[in-house]
């Protein structure tokens, strides 16, 4: 029997047409926002299907899982950097939205796979509440990603201007996107800490289970 090839699975194509159009999101960064955005949020926005075209063609694998998080991780963090210094007075927040990000998610996936899963998405339903309705389901996921992609985004549009005014609230587009998407911005935020505790709990339970079998 023909051995498959991981790469070349549909959600792992996705996975790189994702790299490539976050890549010209941050070429494009420094000069043209507009150009810039649409290509950073196109890239966001087929994290949708990658995971959908696993479960629909059977193609779920460790590489996918991995580079899903790792392209959604690198992306948030490179806007992040571009925010930081388009807004030095806050980049201290930006900084530590980061580490959170990355600390969370890693030591989450590290957890997940420790104690036998595939992927950052897999989730012990009988854990925390939060988390579990965070990962199984797929319309509050999109929301909490989605909100927060957008949140960022705007931040970047502000700095070159308010967008399109909306009537009758008066209010330039980029704006009031920012408005109705800070909120889900800071849950989405502190649901990451809750990711990192979690996380660290379970490890911690991991290895207190290792060495009570050592003794």
């Amino acid at each position: 029997m023909k051995q498959e090839n991981i790469f070349l699975f549909v959600p792992n194509l996705i996975g790189y047409a994702r790299i490539i159009f976050a890549f010209v999101a941050f070429y494009f960064m420094p000069t043209s926002h507009l150009v810039a955005t649409f290509f950073y949020l196109l890239s966001s926005f087929l994290d949708a299907f990658d995971g959908h075209a696993a479960r629909a063609l059977n193609q779920g694998t460790r590489f996918g899982a991995m580079l899903d998080m790792l392209t959604d991780r690198c992306a948030t963090m490179c806007l992040l950097v571009n925010l930081a210094m388009l807004y030095p007075e806050s980049a201290l927040l930006f900084q530590l939205s980061m580490s959170l990000d990355v600390a969370s998610h890693w030591l989450h996936l590290h957890s997940t796979v420790v104690k036998g899963g595939e992927s950052h998405k897999t989730i012990d339903l009988s854990g925390n509440r939060i988390l579990r309705l965070y990962y199984s389901s797929r319309t509050v996921l999109f929301i909490m990603c989605a909100g927060n992609e957008l949140f960022y985004c705007m931040l970047y549009l502000l700095c070159f201007g308010e967008g399109p005014e909306i009537f009758p609230v008066h209010l330039g587009l980029y704006r009031l996107v920012l408005w109705v998407s800070a909120p889900i911005a800071i849950l989405k935020s502190l649901i990451s800490l809750v990711h990192l505790v979690c996380a660290s709990c379970n490890m911690a339970a991991l290895d207190a289970a290792e060495r009570a079998k050592k003794k």
